[in-house]
């Protein structure tokens, strides 16, 4: 009989991303991108009821009964984190769990330019970090709170649903603040974020109305807040939040982002050349006077070609990062082509594959 404990350590010594536990299927991972079975017998209803027990506390074992699905976090001993989600599907309980590494990554392991740490030192703003689901959002986020951390006095405020990676005080305070165990959900704790003397705020996730309004808002009042949205691109993320706003809110809206967001950082996860590891392609647009009058005009199509011409601050577009990467041999022609925004523009500049 498989138990948690093993395959917990199979994803921790493989290093794999993800695990699911699936009624039907053998436990299986997430490898470089890949599925791949970790047993070979399929797991019964009674299997994945006991796995998910055996780390779901009982608080939350009721929250799975009335509601159908759970989030939460728990430590493997000191060896990693797990982010988890616990649902029904087809009358039996499954569970995702993603492993949150227990180290911190720096700004250049993950591949970001060293202009970003500048952001990291400004008084205010809105940087917002962008992708798809399992883009690497939340390790990007973990590692400039961590280099505020160590580089900064500041109080550092995080509402996370759940917390992922555990920051201990360091030259800043730090408090971090669980949905629906520490704060009723990310609104209601930024607005009282607000009055706990914050330098700096995370929000997990800007996943609705009031809170891209209660974020916009602490930005403006002279806050540094970071947060995440699921969107691919610059423009697209400026489209987002303004469309989310009443047709009658949406000129004022735009008006505040201009002046409000700092920089917009789109990341995708590669799976390398040779099929073994991952690495990050990243479009980076810092907010210049002519990207903020472009927002405040509703001209956000214009966007992509501002971040094209503007190398001097650090700023390029995945397209421009993905050949890069192709070039110095990190991932192939069919993986940069299939994440390229323009693919006829890219294949006029590099041409076809290489010779293997």
């Amino acid at each position: 009989m498989i138990e948690m404990k093993e395959l917990l350590e199979a994803v921790v010594n493989e290093g794999a991303s993800d695990l699911h536990i699936c009624v039907g299927t053998p436990p299986t991972v997430r490898l470089d991108g890949r599925l791949v079975p970790i047993a070979e017998t399929p797991l019964e209803p009674a299997d994945t009821e006991r796995l998910i027990k055996s780390v779901t506390s009982e608080q939350n074992q009721e929250r799975l009964r009335t509601r159908g699905g759970v989030d939460f976090g728990f430590s493997f001993g000191d060896r990693a984190r797990f982010r988890v989600s616990v649902f029904k599907q087809k009358g039996a309980f499954s569970m995702a769990l993603r492993l949150i590494p227990s180290y911190m990554m720096t700004l250049e392991q993950i591949g970001l330019p060293a202009m970003i740490r500048n952001l990291l030192y400004r008084p205010r703003g809105l940087v917002l970090i962008t992708g798809p689901t399992g883009s690497g959002k939340t390790t990007t986020l973990a590692a400039m709170i961590n280099l505020i951390n160590e580089e900064r006095e500041c109080h550092i405020v995080t509402i996370e649903d759940p917390i992922e990676y555990y920051h201990t005080h360091k030259k800043s305070i730090v408090s971090q603040r669980e949905v629906e165990v520490d704060v009723p959900d990310f609104s209601e704790a930024i607005v009282r974020g607000l009055r706990q003397d914050p330098d700096v705020i995370l929000v997990g996730e800007m996943r609705d109305l009031a809170t891209m309004e209660a974020a916009i808002r602490a930005a403006e009042t002279g806050h540094l807040v970071f947060s995440t949205l699921h969107t691919t691109g610059a423009a697209r993320t400026v489209d987002r939040i303004i469309d989310a706003f009443p047709v009658g809110q949406q000129a004022q809206v735009r008006s505040q982002l201009s002046q409000s967001v700092a920089a917009v950082i789109s990341q995708l996860l590669l799976v390398k050349a040779g099929g073994r590891g991952r690495v990050a392609a990243f479009e980076i647009m810092v907010a210049t006077p002519s990207i903020q009058n472009l927002i405040r005009e509703n001209k956000t199509f214009r966007i992509t070609s501002d971040i094209q011409t503007g190398a001097r601050y650090g700023m390029k577009t995945l397209d421009m990062s993905l050949m890069d990467l192709y070039r110095r041999g990190v991932i192939d022609y069919e993986t940069m082509m299939n994440a390229a925004q323009d693919q006829d523009g890219i294949r006029i500049q590099v041409g076809g594959p290489r010779e293997k």
